[in-house]
């Protein structure tokens, strides 16, 4: 035979429970035929809420397509998901170059490429030197590329001029626009690249322009070029590359593979290391638009705060008369303030019901038209942005909404509890 955990309950009866449920119940809906019977209040706050929590989707969408495309353009730009490396290389390859050089095939690559989620592994030969055309010659930065292996990545650098890299020419090289404006040259001029050898000497070769590139900087597009990996290996007397660069299926899959990379490859010798340990700019933004947009949270919840505890205060005077005949019929003061709690949950759901549904409405329309962007700080190109949102902004703006609203409640809520009967019934008489 079981015994009840509480003597007492076996005394009270098993109604008790019951008839709790049910007081509750009854004082939730109560609460939200309130919220009925107050339409012009009502509507007023569901548009504070909606119009408050459609603001913060919109922001928020627009910062995850900021991030979004500031972490793609960083990777498809030519940085790469990933990139296997020589131990030491990022701390000290600018200085001793020749030092950290990896060979163009061997079996890790091959290792590499067998990972599952791995798309392609691209090698990369970082060389500088000088560029000469008649009379001029400036200092160039480059990069030597697998043109096949490059096609994987996405098109960041847009050719404004000419045809990207190809095999086909062994000796043709693109130049960003900068760099060409500067240096004279157009698409089909030759050109002479020298760059010093691991011996100490100079090595020059002679290419033609094949393109000119242009990217989101202009910095870089000032002083880059890019050549065929054989030219640049040409022109350094060197058979290997610096780096294999890492594409993969999707962006989400680099920790796993960072994972697995780790445990196949040589310890010690090799350094893994994935984009987002690379983009330090990509960092910094992300980190100033998340406060940013926890500053226009914080202003959106202060407005919410204000409007419904005005609204409910305000509802509470007037309803002081009502709220003394209830304590007088015997109405407890817990249940008054459930009711006004409800009032409450119940602008918070219609409230964030009606704001997500709004914010997803404006979010597909900007979105459908494109908000046209001046080019960032030291960039040349401008572009559309879009507004990205995702379920987990439309759930985070809900439950910013349905909170607020619900502590914006409790004070009116706990004055309504506490006020005094024969104060209460004398109100306005």
């Amino acid at each position: 035979m079981m015994t009840p955990l509480d003597p007492n309950v076996a005394r009270r009866g098993p109604g008790r429970y019951d008839r709790t449920a049910r007081s509750v119940w009854v004082d939730v809906v109560i609460g939200f035929r309130n919220v009925i019977r107050h339409r012009r209040r009502t509507t007023f706050n569901l548009v504070a809420i909606a119009f408050g929590l459609a603001a913060l989707i919109i922001a928020g969408g627009f910062t995850e397509w900021i991030f979004w495309a500031a972490r793609e353009g960083t990777i498809q730009t030519g940085l790469g998901h990933i990139q296997v490396v020589r131990h030491g290389f990022f701390a000290s390859g600018l200085a001793d170059p020749f030092h950290f050089l990896l060979p163009e095939q061997s079996p890790e690559r091959q290792a590499i490429a067998q990972v599952p989620g791995v798309k392609t592994v691209a090698p990369r030969l970082a060389f500088s030197g000088l560029i000469s055309h008649g009379d001029a010659t400036l200092s160039f930065i480059g990069e030597g590329v697998d043109s096949a292996a490059e096609s994987n990545f996405g098109s960041i650098s847009i050719i404004v001029d000419g045809k990207a890299l190809s095999r086909e020419e062994a000796n043709g090289i693109i130049l960003g626009r900068g760099l060409a404006e500067t240096l004279g040259v157009k698409v089909g001029d030759p050109v002479v690249l020298l760059s010093n050898t691991p011996a100490g000497g100079v090595n020059a070769v002679e290419a033609s322009v094949r393109g000119l590139f242009s990217t989101v900087s202009k910095a870089y597009d000032d002083s880059a070029l890019r050549a065929p990996l054989p030219l640049a290996q040409r022109l350094m007397r060197v058979s290997q590359v610096h780096r294999w660069v890492i594409v993969l299926e999707h962006t989400d899959q680099t920790p796993q593979v960072v994972r697995a990379l780790e445990q196949k490859l040589p310890q010690g010798a090799l350094e893994v290391v994935p984009w987002y340990e690379l983009a330090d700019y990509y960092k910094k933004t992300v980190a100033l638009l998340s406060k940013q947009l926890a500053v226009v949270n914080l202003i959106v919840c202060i407005i919410i705060v204000l409007t419904i505890s005005n609204s409910l205060m305000m509802s509470v005077v007037e309803r002081t008369g009502e709220i003394g005949t209830c304590l007088a019929i015997g109405v407890s003061g817990k249940r008054i303030m459930r009711r006004f709690i409800a009032e409450g949950m119940a602008i918070g759901l219609v409230g964030g019901l009606a704001g997500a549904g709004l914010g997803l409405g404006l979010a597909a329309a900007i979105s459908a038209r494109g908000i046209p962007m001046p080019p960032p700080p030291g960039g040349s190109q401008s572009y559309v942005a879009r507004i990205t949102v995702t379920w987990q902004i439309v759930a985070a703006a809900f439950g910013l909404g349905f909170a607020t609203a619900l502590i914006a409640s409790l004070f009116p809520a706990w004055k309504a509890s506490r006020l005094i009967i024969v104060d209460a019934l004398r109100h306005n008489r």
